[in-house]
């Protein structure tokens, strides 16, 4: 059984196991402790089924005693440089996660979104290890935290590192919520004062940019349970509401009420209903891209 992800009370999720039956766990730590155990036994599964990954799945799962240790160790081994050693960047996020236990929070609501909206993601350890969206959003957490402490030349080299390796591009200074998916993630490029709501879903090859004409406060802020479609362009300090949607290769350039879809070049809104619903409802959790409904008003 896995849990089903929606929003629960302060500090915490409700759950729907398989058999119906909800329970609340809080984020952290039990929810970590429940996550990284089942990695640790679908890792174990996979060794036993594939004999060949058994010794990429100790080095980088089975051995290490916390999920903390076992994502910078990954982290690191992956971003890692002739020049940017895997020593060096293992410390680096293994201090993030252990000094800010928000992070290590915020990166199980990830792994919670991907393995209840994403209906390729068929594991916790999958994720983990092969997600390349999930990898650079963890990447990105630590480069924030940098970026917050005022070592910003370190901020700025993981950004880069995370953009040549993963292809995704968010600046450090950037912020994002929690529970937040990034579904394939090749081509993403967030703006330095954009803002990522909770429970977010958002496709490959979306811009979330500025106008080019504008300093300060010029990047777009995304609200809770949106779901940007892929291609899309969001340009400048627009707001898209919680629980809309933009479809796919939209340009949007004028503020997105809640619950609206934005859809064309430029964007022009459709449906809405004045008022965000349930967060089962919200497009960003259920990865609802069907777009056909909105166009019924």
């Amino acid at each position: 059984m896995y849990p089903s992800l929606r929003q629960g009370g302060e500090g915490g999720v409700t759950t729907t196991n398989t058999d119906g039956a909800q329970s609340s766990i809080s984020t952290f730590p039990p929810a970590e402790s429940w996550v990284w155990a089942q990695i640790k036994a679908e890792a174990h599964r996979d060794a036993e089924e594939e004999p060949a990954l058994a010794s990429f799945l100790y080095a980088t799962v089975l051995s290490h005693p916390s999920l903390a240790r076992s994502l910078a160790f990954h982290l690191a081994n992956q971003l890692c440089s002739p020049t940017l050693l895997s020593t060096l960047l293992y410390d680096l996020f293994l201090h993030s996660f252990s000094s800010a236990p928000s992070l290590l929070s915020d990166t199980v609501a990830d792994l919670l979104a991907a393995r209840q909206r994403d209906p390729v993601c068929h594991s916790f350890s999958h994720c983990l290890l092969y997600f390349k969206g999930f990898l650079a959003l963890q990447a990105h957490r630590a480069a924030h935290l940098l970026w917050a402490q005022g070592r910003r030349p370190l901020a700025l080299v993981l950004q880069s590192r995370v953009a040549d390796v993963f292809g995704v591009d968010i600046h450090p200074a950037a912020r994002v919520g929690r529970g937040v998916l990034l579904d394939h993630a090749t081509g993403i490029v967030v703006g330095e004062t954009s803002i990522i709501g909770d429970n977010v879903s958002i496709l490959h090859h979306v811009t979330l940019g500025g106008t080019g004409k504008a300093t300060g406060d010029r990047h777009p802020k995304i609200g809770d349970g949106v779901l940007v479609g892929s291609g899309a362009t969001i340009l400048g300090n627009v707001r898209v509401g919680e629980g809309a949607k933009v479809g796919a290769c939209a340009v949007v350039l004028i503020d997105v009420p809640p619950k609206t879809t934005a859809v064309g070049n430029p964007a022009r809104l459709v449906g809405g209903t004045g008022s965000p619903a349930g967060h089962e409802d919200l497009p960003g959790l259920n990865l609802d891209n069907n777009l056909w409904s909105d166009y019924v008003i």
